[in-house]
């Protein structure tokens, strides 16, 4: 799978968040989004998950088939999406059907993440740092190649945190792709960054497009 966003611009309660972001990542890249609180990093995750329509630019894949982009990505992201009364295990079930391309169970899924254990739990009896990780199972239990991550590591702790590089090395390690909006290193250092804080400040007025994209593009 190849992703290719050019000149992206977003627009909250009309104002201009960002403008001029591109980018290309192709099988087993993963871009860091970063920047301050407010700088748009949520929701450029939302532009590529189709949640919200782009002020301007393209999103585009190649090398899917007939895939759509909404067909072939996991989002992760700060609410966890997972139905309270319903058990751990049913939370899955429920995405591996609902998503199809099934690879783990939801038992091997939440024992890579340490929770095998709360397999019969509703999600309502998990701590906060639990719920993450069977939101996180999601990306395990069917195959889909982009993960769309905005702030995983919130509510984990450390050994959690080392589970989900790993994961995350060996999704890439496949062919995938990640794009994460994040404050703190994920633990992968080949990372590419894209930082958007000069999003946020006004252009000037004599400024044209191409000076505000050469800013962060590749």
């Amino acid at each position: 799978m190849r992703l290719t966003a050019t000149n992206l611009a977003a627009r909250r309660s009309g104002r201009r968040i960002f403008s001029g972001l591109s980018f290309t990542l192709g099988p087993g890249e993963a871009l860091m989004v970063t920047g301050r609180n407010g700088a748009g990093k949520s929701t450029l995750l939302s532009l590529l998950a189709g949640r919200l329509k782009p002020d301007a630019g393209t999103i585009a894949v190649a090398d899917v088939g007939e895939a759509t982009l909404a067909e072939c990505l996991h989002v992760v992201g700060h609410r966890d999406g997972l139905k309270s009364p319903l058990t751990a295990e049913e939370n899955l079930v429920f995405a591996r059907d609902l998503l199809g391309a099934p690879t783990a169970s939801p038992r091997a899924a939440l024992e890579e993440l340490g929770l095998g254990h709360a397999l019969k739990l509703p999600i309502a009896y998990l701590s906060a740092g639990q719920r993450r990780r069977v939101a996180l199972a999601r990306l395990l239990v069917c195959r889909r190649p982009l993960w769309l991550l905005d702030e995983p590591t919130a509510a984990l702790d450390t050994a959690s945190q080392a589970v989900l590089a790993g994961l995350m090395a060996r999704h890439r390690a496949e062919g995938g792709l990640i794009v994460a909006a994040t404050h703190q290193s994920l633990g992968l250092d080949d990372a590419r960054d894209l930082r958007i804080d000069e999003a946020l400040k006004p252009a000037s007025p004599s400024a044209d497009a191409s000076s505000a994209a050469s800013e962060v593009w590749w």
